[in-house]
């Protein structure tokens, strides 16, 4: 196997300690989670306390200054063991930068030590009932009534939505305009007129709590536009190649979780007088999936390595994005198959990880979308 050497002894560190505090303070408990569709308010602020939210934001708002690759061994801990409905990296990776990169200094020394602390959770409301990969479709809008804006909308699929106390609200300003008439804001989740619908019954991530919003005539300060008017879509795009990145990060540790689950089972179950790990086809299946997922992992590591000299470039975060979790899928599929029956019961971490990872595909933009962005750069 290729070593991997993106990480210092100091990252090695800080993912024991990661670990560490999953294992104790969320692993005996995400079975519960994923039957009340969400996971404990508290695990939020005990995280913070540890320093794994937003530990890359500036110290001048209390956060640590750290690389992006801390970030990255949140993600990669959390998605080895299972821990889907940990909505830690949108929070931090998402959220937290467009409100470092676009709002003023008074947002930020407002709003961003309360993320770094875990008092407050943040969700992103970008897809409608009507718009999902097309976000210039969006039709929620966002009036400008003297020193207030006035949204009107609704948003669903929104990640960390019941349980967030602060949401950035992609709106149109200027439904004239096209994708130049999107704006950005954070809306506070006491706001008048601002409701959570109900949470949503997933196929998979059961433990993550994805909801409904609803706005009607919800009153911000105009203070509480990021950037500009009208450069919402902008920098959305300026923000999205992390975000995929971030994605095809957790599939590659799914990937990689999923072929050591299986080849622990099938060194110990038998058939025939034989263990499974025997028997030719198994072990061809187990090596196509180990070198495939060595592929991908010099491939992310090497957009990592990217991203944090500032080179990695949308349509590379795209390749990553479709690849890792076409992968994941695919590793994932064989996985269950080489579980036999046992692969399809929830109470193995196979199956639930297996039922998890299909929609890997379709957030931060679908893979088809992906290919479009890809091919438009050729």
């Amino acid at each position: 196997m290729i070593p991997r050497t993106l990480f210092s002894s100091e990252h090695e560190l800080f993912r024991e300690s990661v670990r560490t505090f999953l294992e104790k303070h969320a692993v005996p408990f995400h079975g519960q989670w994923e039957k009340q569709g969400y996971i404990d308010r508290n695990l939020w602020n005990q995280a913070g306390e540890a320093g794994m939210l937003c530990s890359h934001l500036p110290e001048e708002y209390g956060g640590l200054g750290a690389d992006f690759l801390y970030s990255a061994v949140v993600i990669e801990e959390v998605s080895r063991l299972g821990l889907t409905g940990i909505g830690f990296s949108l929070h931090s990776d998402i959220v937290a930068p467009y409100i470092l990169h676009y709002g003023s200094e008074a947002l930020k020394h407002k709003y961003l030590p309360q993320l770094i602390s875990g008092e407050m959770v943040t969700a992103i409301a970008m897809t409608e009932p009507g718009a999902g990969s097309d976000l210039q479709g969006v039709k929620t809008s966002a009036v400008l009534d003297g020193d207030e804006y006035v949204i009107n909308g609704s948003k669903t699929f929104i990640t960390n939505g019941y349980l967030a106390d602060l949401v950035i609200v992609v709106a149109k300003t200027d439904p004239k305009a096209g994708a130049k008439g999107t704006s950005l804001f954070l809306v506070e989740a006491d706001t008048p007129g601002f409701d959570k619908g109900k949470r949503l019954e997933k196929v998979g991530m059961k433990a993550q709590d994805t909801s409904e919003l609803f706005f009607q005539d919800v009153r911000v300060p105009k203070e509480n536009l990021l950037g500009q008017a009208g450069m919402g879509f902008a920098y959305l795009m300026q923000e999205l190649p992390q975000e995929r990145l971030t994605v095809a990060i957790g599939a590659l540790s799914s990937a990689e979780a999923a072929l050591q689950w299986t080849l622990e089972y099938t060194r110990e179950r038998k058939a025939f007088g034989k263990a499974i790990a025997d028997f030719q086809n198994t072990r061809f299946k187990l090596a196509e999936m180990a070198t495939e997922i060595q592929i991908g992992r010099v491939f992310v590591d090497k957009c990592m390595a990217m991203h944090l000299e500032g080179k990695l470039d949308v349509p590379t975060a795209a390749m990553a994005k479709y690849w890792a979790t076409d992968l994941q899928c695919k590793v994932l599929d064989e996985c269950v198959q080489l579980h036999g029956g046992y692969g399809f019961m929830w109470e193995y971490p196979i199956a639930r990880a297996w039922a998890d990872a299909r929609v890997q595909r379709i957030y931060a933009g679908t893979n088809e979308i992906m290919k479009e962005i890809i091919a438009r750069a050729l």
